[in-house]
Protein backbone atom coordinates (compact mmCIF):
# COMPACT_ATOMS: atom_id res chain seq x y z
CA UNK A 1 0.00 0.00 0.00
CA UNK A 2 2.86 2.35 0.77
CA UNK A 3 4.29 1.55 -2.66
CA UNK A 4 0.99 2.53 -4.25
CA UNK A 5 0.92 5.84 -2.35
CA UNK A 6 4.56 6.57 -3.21
CA UNK A 7 3.90 5.68 -6.85
CA UNK A 8 0.79 7.87 -6.92
CA UNK A 9 2.66 10.80 -5.35
CA UNK A 10 5.55 10.35 -7.79
CA UNK A 11 3.21 10.41 -10.78
CA UNK A 12 1.40 13.40 -9.30
CA UNK A 13 4.69 15.27 -8.78
CA UNK A 14 5.88 14.46 -12.31
CA UNK A 15 2.62 15.73 -13.74
CA UNK A 16 2.83 18.88 -11.63
CA UNK A 17 6.35 19.69 -12.78
CA UNK A 18 5.95 18.81 -16.45
CA UNK A 19 2.32 19.58 -17.14
CA UNK A 20 2.01 23.03 -15.59
CA UNK A 21 4.84 24.80 -17.33
CA UNK A 22 3.85 28.02 -19.01
CA UNK A 23 4.93 28.07 -22.61
CA UNK A 24 7.50 30.81 -23.09
CA UNK A 25 6.48 33.07 -25.94
CA UNK A 26 8.29 36.15 -27.18
CA UNK A 27 6.58 39.40 -26.37
CA UNK A 28 4.89 40.78 -29.49
CA UNK A 29 6.37 43.96 -30.89
CA UNK A 30 4.46 47.04 -29.84
CA UNK A 31 2.97 49.18 -32.55
CA UNK A 32 2.98 52.93 -32.20
CA UNK A 33 -0.49 54.33 -32.74
CA UNK A 34 -0.54 57.83 -34.14
CA UNK A 35 -3.90 59.55 -34.21
CA UNK A 36 -4.16 63.04 -35.59
CA UNK A 37 -6.97 65.50 -35.18
CA UNK A 38 -9.31 66.01 -38.10
CA UNK A 39 -7.95 68.88 -40.16
CA UNK A 40 -9.68 72.22 -39.94
CA UNK A 41 -8.79 74.63 -42.72
CA UNK A 42 -8.38 78.39 -42.88
CA UNK A 43 -7.91 80.56 -45.96
CA UNK A 44 -4.47 82.07 -46.44
CA UNK A 45 -4.04 85.17 -48.54
CA UNK A 46 -1.49 87.96 -48.79
CA UNK A 47 -0.08 90.14 -51.59
CA UNK A 48 0.48 87.10 -53.86
CA UNK A 49 -1.90 86.50 -56.77
CA UNK A 50 -3.47 83.35 -55.32
CA UNK A 51 -5.14 82.09 -52.15
CA UNK A 52 -5.44 78.63 -50.67
CA UNK A 53 -6.68 76.85 -47.58
CA UNK A 54 -4.26 75.34 -45.10
CA UNK A 55 -4.52 73.33 -41.90
CA UNK A 56 -5.08 75.69 -38.97
CA UNK A 57 -2.61 73.69 -36.84
CA UNK A 58 0.28 74.66 -39.11
CA UNK A 59 2.46 77.73 -39.21
CA UNK A 60 3.28 79.51 -42.42
CA UNK A 61 6.26 81.64 -43.29
CA UNK A 62 6.31 83.84 -46.37
CA UNK A 63 9.65 84.08 -48.12
CA UNK A 64 10.55 86.23 -51.11
CA UNK A 65 8.71 86.07 -54.44
CA UNK A 66 5.57 84.36 -53.08
CA UNK A 67 7.40 81.33 -51.76
CA UNK A 68 6.04 79.80 -48.57
CA UNK A 69 6.93 77.16 -46.02
CA UNK A 70 4.05 75.53 -44.18
CA UNK A 71 5.41 73.85 -41.06
CA UNK A 72 4.02 70.89 -39.14
CA UNK A 73 6.13 71.17 -35.96
CA UNK A 74 4.71 68.08 -34.22
CA UNK A 75 5.40 65.94 -37.29
CA UNK A 76 8.73 67.56 -38.13
CA UNK A 77 7.63 68.20 -41.70
CA UNK A 78 7.38 71.16 -44.05
CA UNK A 79 5.46 71.83 -47.25
CA UNK A 80 7.43 74.07 -49.60
CA UNK A 81 5.31 76.18 -51.98
CA UNK A 82 6.82 78.06 -54.90
CA UNK A 83 5.01 80.52 -57.16
CA UNK A 84 6.16 81.47 -60.63
CA UNK A 85 4.60 83.75 -63.21
CA UNK A 86 3.99 82.12 -66.57
CA UNK A 87 5.78 84.10 -69.28
CA UNK A 88 5.12 82.03 -72.42
CA UNK A 89 7.15 79.26 -70.75
CA UNK A 90 4.47 76.90 -69.47
CA UNK A 91 6.19 73.93 -71.17
CA UNK A 92 9.45 74.62 -69.31
CA UNK A 93 7.64 75.05 -65.98
CA UNK A 94 5.78 71.76 -66.49
CA UNK A 95 8.98 69.92 -67.44
CA UNK A 96 10.81 71.32 -64.39
CA UNK A 97 7.98 70.27 -62.04
CA UNK A 98 7.87 66.77 -63.51
CA UNK A 99 11.67 66.48 -63.45
CA UNK A 100 11.71 67.39 -59.75
CA UNK A 101 9.23 64.62 -59.00
CA UNK A 102 10.95 61.97 -61.08
CA UNK A 103 14.34 62.67 -59.51
CA UNK A 104 12.99 60.58 -56.61
CA UNK A 105 12.46 57.53 -58.82
CA UNK A 106 15.79 56.07 -57.62
CA UNK A 107 14.48 55.58 -54.07
CA UNK A 108 10.76 55.44 -54.82
CA UNK A 109 8.86 52.18 -55.17
CA UNK A 110 6.11 53.83 -57.19
CA UNK A 111 4.93 57.27 -58.30
CA UNK A 112 1.19 57.66 -58.73
CA UNK A 113 0.02 60.61 -60.85
CA UNK A 114 -3.41 62.07 -60.10
CA UNK A 115 -4.52 64.81 -62.52
CA UNK A 116 -6.52 67.69 -61.07
CA UNK A 117 -8.87 69.76 -63.23
CA UNK A 118 -11.23 72.47 -62.02
CA UNK A 119 -12.51 74.31 -65.09
CA UNK A 120 -14.69 76.66 -63.05
CA UNK A 121 -11.73 78.01 -61.05
CA UNK A 122 -9.30 77.50 -63.96
CA UNK A 123 -6.98 75.35 -61.86
CA UNK A 124 -5.21 72.50 -63.62
CA UNK A 125 -2.51 70.38 -62.14
CA UNK A 126 -1.03 67.09 -61.13
CA UNK A 127 -0.67 65.51 -57.70
CA UNK A 128 2.13 62.97 -57.28
CA UNK A 129 2.05 60.32 -54.53
CA UNK A 130 5.52 58.86 -54.07
CA UNK A 131 5.75 55.57 -52.18
CA UNK A 132 8.96 54.12 -50.80
CA UNK A 133 11.92 55.64 -49.01
CA UNK A 134 12.14 58.76 -51.15
CA UNK A 135 12.92 62.17 -49.68
CA UNK A 136 9.38 63.36 -50.39
CA UNK A 137 6.17 61.39 -50.52
CA UNK A 138 3.92 64.00 -52.14
CA UNK A 139 4.35 66.77 -54.69
CA UNK A 140 2.04 68.78 -56.91
CA UNK A 141 1.83 71.58 -59.39
CA UNK A 142 -1.15 73.78 -60.20
CA UNK A 143 -1.56 76.35 -62.96
CA UNK A 144 -4.09 78.32 -64.95
CA UNK A 145 -1.79 77.80 -67.99
CA UNK A 146 -1.71 81.54 -68.69
CA UNK A 147 -0.36 83.54 -65.73
CA UNK A 148 0.14 81.44 -62.62
CA UNK A 149 2.15 78.35 -61.68
CA UNK A 150 2.48 76.89 -58.15
CA UNK A 151 4.49 73.86 -57.05
CA UNK A 152 4.44 72.16 -53.68
CA UNK A 153 6.33 69.34 -52.01
CA UNK A 154 6.57 67.96 -48.50
CA UNK A 155 9.78 66.99 -46.71
CA UNK A 156 10.26 65.40 -43.30
CA UNK A 157 13.18 66.20 -41.01
CA UNK A 158 13.96 62.53 -40.55
CA UNK A 159 15.71 59.80 -42.47
CA UNK A 160 13.24 58.58 -45.09
CA UNK A 161 11.67 55.39 -43.76
CA UNK A 162 8.27 55.05 -45.34
CA UNK A 163 6.89 52.64 -42.73
CA UNK A 164 7.75 54.97 -39.84
CA UNK A 165 6.40 58.20 -41.26
CA UNK A 166 3.41 56.76 -43.14
CA UNK A 167 0.67 58.00 -40.75
CA UNK A 168 2.08 61.54 -40.73
CA UNK A 169 2.77 61.39 -44.48
CA UNK A 170 -0.82 60.38 -45.22
CA UNK A 171 -2.16 63.16 -42.99
CA UNK A 172 -0.05 65.80 -44.74
CA UNK A 173 -0.82 64.32 -48.16
CA UNK A 174 -4.53 64.88 -47.46
CA UNK A 175 -3.79 68.48 -46.47
CA UNK A 176 -1.83 68.97 -49.69
CA UNK A 177 -4.69 67.62 -51.77
CA UNK A 178 -7.04 70.03 -50.00
CA UNK A 179 -4.57 72.85 -50.66
CA UNK A 180 -4.49 72.20 -54.42
CA UNK A 181 -8.28 71.87 -54.52
CA UNK A 182 -8.72 75.21 -52.73
CA UNK A 183 -6.34 77.31 -54.85
CA UNK A 184 -7.97 80.38 -56.36
CA UNK A 185 -6.22 82.79 -58.69
CA UNK A 186 -6.50 86.53 -58.30
CA UNK A 187 -7.58 87.53 -61.80
CA UNK A 188 -6.47 91.15 -61.30
CA UNK A 189 -2.80 90.26 -60.85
Amino acid sequence: MINKVIGFLTVLLLLAFTGCKNEVLPKPAGQLRLDYEVSQYVTFSNQCPFTFEMNEKTTIKANQNCEFTINYPKMKATIYLTYKTVNNDIDKLLRDAQKLTYEHVIKADDILEQPYINKEKKVYGMFYSVSGNAATNAQFYATDSIKHFVTGSVYFYAKPNFDSIMPAADYIKNDMQHLIESIQWDRDR
